[in-house]
């Protein structure tokens, strides 16, 4: 089975659902994440020309730890826009390579426009792929693919109606995370932020809602062509 996370940030993957990524791949599936931005934005002396490419390399990183292949879109922070047609080229060409048979991104009410919008642009262009004559230099059109929203920044308005047990990924998620430097540093010291602890207090609560030590919750988007007889999540 292929699998296709589009995130937003480098860093989103690591809090939100790398550890069913990781189990997807012990599985023997094949695993792409794409970061729809460079991260340019994340930080705040740091300059963006500067940084884009550090958190780039910083998503490689993490990503090498489970064996995943990691692309970026490399659309500037701040700058996602759902009806932008060159960002929805970039996803399209992006979906029809991979040819998922799932798709994992982040839900249309999360906590930032950058999310939001990306959550848009991949509903339009996880249908879109499926059209023949729609963009056609973009590779050939692969089905409507079952997308699966995940987790919002600490939870916030988010039921799942789906749970993966991560408990035997936790460390390798940990350790994903930790690549983000530059994240963990200033996020610190400027904010009083430990996105360390954020990542493990989200997944033990969710365990706690399912009854294991540590998982990730999940909301399958329903709709017409999305549906299979089978589960989807590992």
């Amino acid at each position: 089975m292929n699998v296709l996370a589009i995130m937003c940030h480098p860093d989103d993957m690591e809090l939100t659902c790398s550890g069913t990524l990781i189990k997807y791949k012990k599985q023997g599936n094949n695993v792409i994440v794409c970061h729809a931005t460079n991260g340019n934005m994340g930080h705040m002396e740091i300059m963006p020309e500067e940084l884009g490419p550090i958190r780039v390399q910083e998503a490689k990183k993490a990503g090498a730890l489970a064996g995943f292949e990691v692309i970026t879109a490399d659309i500037d922070d701040l700058k996602m826009n759902s009806a932008n047609e060159e960002q929805l080229r970039k996803i399209v060409k992006i979906i029809r390579c991979a040819k998922p048979d799932v798709i994992i991104t982040h839900t249309p009410n999360d906590y930032c426009s950058d999310h939001v919008e990306l959550s848009k642009l991949v509903f339009h262009a996880s249908f879109s792929v499926s059209v023949p004559h729609f963009m056609p230099e973009e590779g050939s059109a692969t089905p409507v693919t079952p997308v699966f929203y995940c987790d919002t920044a600490k939870s916030i308005q988010f039921l799942p109606t789906e749970y993966v047990d991560i408990t035997n990924e936790m460390e390798i998620k940990e350790q994903m995370l930790m690549c983000h430097e530059s994240q963990l540093k200033w996020l610190k010291e400027h904010d009083g932020i430990d996105i360390i602890e954020i990542q493990r207090a989200t997944a033990r609560a969710r365990g706690l809602q399912c009854g294991v030590v540590y998982a990730e919750g999940f909301i399958q988007m329903y709709g017409d062509l999305r549906m299979r007889t089978y589960r989807l999540l590992p």
